[in-house]
């Protein structure tokens, strides 16, 4: 996928096959997923004020997603995502609340799997793109890429049909660095 359109239809499709799976996380786990990555491309392109609305329909995935599994590390992480989305409307005014609360959840999934490489590349990411003045840095960022990648490096699914993404992003990001 690479436009809104793209994942969005990705998300119906996702969506048609919950409906179907009853009680199985990972298709609501997916069509949430879709809509996040929508989210992040609407954000490259700087239209934050369709955010909420993305976040409010990836957030009806997560729920169905919970309900069937109800700790899963996999599914606190999109839950981070999806306050940070909401989060990116207005920063300023949003940190307190939407900020929190991701960072809540991000604690959450790694406490539930430690060797979650995915909770590892959020968190990279968070620091990556956090201005040097509200406790980013690119130097710690570009670290957690690699913790990242050790941990993508080891990491097996338990199913095939269980979350698998990031890897090539943490090889981008470090990449990037080893460019300069």
């Amino acid at each position: 996928c690479k436009t809104t359109e793209d994942f969005n239809a990705l998300s119906n499709d996702f969506q048609r096959i919950a409906d179907k799976e009853k009680g199985k996380w990972q298709p609501s786990y997916y069509a949430a997923f879709s809509q996040i990555q929508k989210g992040r491309i609407l954000m490259r392109e700087n239209k934050v004020t369709e955010l909420d609305a993305v976040a409010d329909q990836a957030q009806k995935f997560v729920d169905l997603a919970e309900e069937a599994d109800k700790n899963n590390s996999e599914i606190y992480l999109l839950q981070k995502m999806i306050y940070s989305l909401k989060m990116m409307v207005n920063p300023m005014e949003r940190y307190m609340t939407f900020g929190a609360k991701a960072e809540e959840t991000l604690k959450k999934a790694e406490q539930l799997n430690p060797q979650n490489p995915r909770v590892t590349l959020i968190k990279a990411e968070d620091v990556y793109f956090t201005p040097e003045q509200f406790g980013g840095s690119k130097k710690k960022g570009l670290e957690l890429f690699k913790e990242s990648l050790e941990k993508f490096n080891s990491f097996k699914p338990k199913t095939a049909l269980d979350p698998n993404w990031g890897k090539s992003e943490a090889e981008y990001f470090i990449g990037l660095e080893e460019k300069k």
